[in-house]
Order: C-alpha cells, then sequence, then structure tokens
C-alpha cells in the first residue's frame, strides 16, 4: 500500500503530477464552501500553489480528516478504530481536533453511537474525494497499480448470503484484491443508518430517504420435495393433496400460510411437521426428504435431487432490493462492489 501522503507543504509547481493535486484542491475548498454554508465562519488560504483561480494553505489537518470519514461510515468511535488500526480514545481526540479546528460540531453522540451533522454530512464527500485523490498520488509516485483497498460490510438473508453470494463475491475479488468483504448473513433487516452494513441485500425497500436502493431482480417461491420422498408419497396433483403430505413450514413466521390464505387454501401452524424460523434448517430438512417444503426457485432449481411440486401454486414474488446509505456511496470501494452486485444479481436470480 502506498504510504500516508501529506499534501500540506506541497508545491503545486514542483510536482510532476499536478492534476491529481488539484483535484485535491478543490476537494478541500469544497469541505470549506460546505462549512461556509452551514455556518458562514471558515476562511482559507492556500499557499505555494500557482492556481489563480484558487484562494490561498487550510489550516486543518489532513490526517484528522481521515479519521473523521472513518467514523462516518463506521458511525461509531470503535468501529472506526477498529478499521484505521488505532485506539478509540485516539480517534476521539482526532475528531475534537477537527471540530476545534474547523469551529464546528461535527457529530452527536447518541447511546447507539456518533450521529453525522448536517455540517458533516456537508463536508464528507468533498473529503471522501480527498482520501481517493491522496491515494491515487501515493500509487502514482510509488508506481503501484491502481487498485481499491479496505473493508465493506454486507448483510443478506442466510439463504442469499450463503448460496447467492460466495460466486458472485469471488469474482469480484479476482477483480478488486485489495478489497476484504465482511459478511453478515442474518434474517434480521440491519440497519443501515447505525452503519450494521455498508451494503444489504433484502426483500424489504428501506423506508428511510438516506438510504438509495435499486431494485435487482425479484424472487419466485415455489413448492419442492426430494425425489425420494416423492416416490415413496406420491405426487399432489392439486393443492388440496398436499394437505396429506408431511410439510416444511415456519414457526412463528406466517408468511407462508399468508401466502396459501391469499390462494384460497387455509393452514396454520399445525400444518407443518417440520418448523423452523431458520432457512437454512428448513432447507436442509427439503433436502434431507423431510416433506414438502418451500424455497426460491433459483436456488432449488439447481438442486437436481429436488422435484418441482405444482408449477402453477402461484405465490407471490418477492422484490430484491440492493441498499446503500446515501451518505457513503460515494466511496470508491463501496461504489465498486455496489455496482458490481447491480450487474450480477439479475442473473444469478434468473
Amino acid at each position: 500500500m502506498a504510504g500516508v501522503f501529506d499534501w500540506r507543504n506541497v508545491s503545486f509547481d514542483s510536482m510532476v503530477y499536478p492534476s491529481v493535486l488539484r483535484l485535491m484542491l478543490f476537494a478541500m475548498s469544497g469541505i470549506v464552501c460546505g462549512l461556509r454554508r452551514q455556518h458562514n465562519c471558515i476562511n482559507i488560504r492556500v499557499t505555494n500553489a500557482n492556481m489563480n483561480s484558487m484562494p490561498a494553505a487550510t489550516t486543518f489537518d489532513w490526517s484528522l480528516m481521515r479519521s473523521f470519514l472513518a467514523v462516518v461510515e463506521r458511525g461509531s468511535l470503535l468501529g472506526a478504530a477498529r478499521q484505521l488500526g488505532v485506539s478509540q480514545p485516539t480517534l476521539g481526540r482526532h475528531v475534537a481536533e477537527l471540530e476545534r479546528q474547523l469551529g464546528t460540531v461535527l457529530f452527536e453522540r447518541t447511546g447507539r453511537g456518533l450521529v453525522a451533522t448536517s455540517a458533516a454530512r456537508a463536508i464528507a464527500d468533498q473529503a471522501r474525494a480527498m482520501a481517493d485523490n491522496a491515494e491515487a498520488i501515493g500509487r502514482t509516485l510509488t508506481g503501484q497499480s491502481k487498485q481499491l483497498s479496505g473493508s465493506v460490510r454486507i448483510t443478506a438473508s442466510q439463504t442469499v448470503a450463503t448460496y447467492l453470494l460466495p460466486p458472485l463475491l469471488a469474482r469480484f475479488q479476482e477483480r478488486e484484491t485489495g478489497i476484504a468483504l465482511d459478511i453478515n448473513a442474518s434474517n434480521a433487516v440491519s440497519n443501515l443508518l447505525r452503519r450494521e452494513a455498508d451494503i444489504a441485500v433484502r426483500m424489504v425497500r428501506p423506508a428511510q430517504s438516506s438510504l438509495v436502493a435499486r431494485r435487482v431482480g425479484e424472487v419466485q417461491i415455489g413448492a419442492y420435495a426430494l425425489k425420494d420422498y416423492l416416490r415413496r408419497r406420491g405426487m399432489p396433483r392439486k393443492p388440496s393433496d398436499m394437505m396429506r403430505h408431511d410439510l416444511i413450514g415456519q414457526d412463528r413466521d406466517e408468511s407462508i400460510i399468508r401466502a396459501f390464505a391469499a390462494l384460497g387454501h387455509g393452514i396454520d401452524r399445525d400444518s407443518f411437521k417440520f418448523r423452523s424460523d431458520d432457512h437454512l434448517v428448513l432447507w436442509q430438512a427439503l433436502c434431507a426428504g423431510s416433506g414438502i417444503g418451500f424455497a426460491a426457485t433459483w436456488l432449488a432449481d439447481r438442486e437436481p435431487s429436488l422435484e418441482r411440486v405444482l408449477p402453477e401454486l402461484s405465490m407471490p414474488r418477492l422484490p430484491v432490493w440492493l441498499t446503500v446509505h446515501r451518505e457513503i456511496r460515494s466511496s470508491a470501494r463501496i461504489r465498486a462492489l455496489y455496482d458490481f452486485l447491480a450487474e450480477g444479481l439479475p442473473a444469478a436470480l434468473a
């Protein structure tokens, strides 16, 4: 990796690659302009820069801005400290010092972490541009390739995280070898607002305006059974025939019950001979021959030991949403994975 780059004492006339530095300066000016709009109180001066269109060095320290970005992305001092490899007290001092230098409060302290203020949101994108360009300078001067680095945390349901994402993510990491991936396999809807994840793949569209969601496909649910089970118990010919079979279903979640009710077939929790709210347990029970169960067609159709039961049984399709926080989608590594998944998920779900 390139070393930490300190731009504060750089002479633009003496650099071989002034264009990248100009981009950093424009980003720096954007930060100040964002704060001016918030507080109308900051003046900047740029020295050693032969750029007639730019004002003359700002008083804030870029190393503190790196800490600021980490807190914005992680939503807590602890998460940001882990990302940067520093102690939590050190990061806390960095944030406090940057707030002092800029003369504004950047984060509100809550019981769940740190929430970016309007001033912090106003300068976040420009700060990321400075970070990206600083890394570009380091790569250029050291002859390194323009690969991205850092980590991205993804949350998805157990089934999606276990069976759908791994082949896609393997291809992504072949291309972006510097990016580490953290996978949170959970059926709970992680709150991106609290930075529990950077990217979410969910069947529910988020309601918060600060989250950006893109519909990347839909999931069709079908009824399936092990071929050996059907040889023993027979193939159902109509929906009512399924009531004479061993059904695999959920324990407290009533989504399958509601789907049957919408089709005019009344079942309840006691209709399921095998029950669990863990999707992986339900999948393994289906593959083991415990009865007729319900699974996404993108997964079950690829399992040769299973056979579709009553294909005409039309259950509601579930939309698939790729979601990211509006404030961090400009992060180069997060954007790279987001765009990759947006392109790859539709085919994987087909």
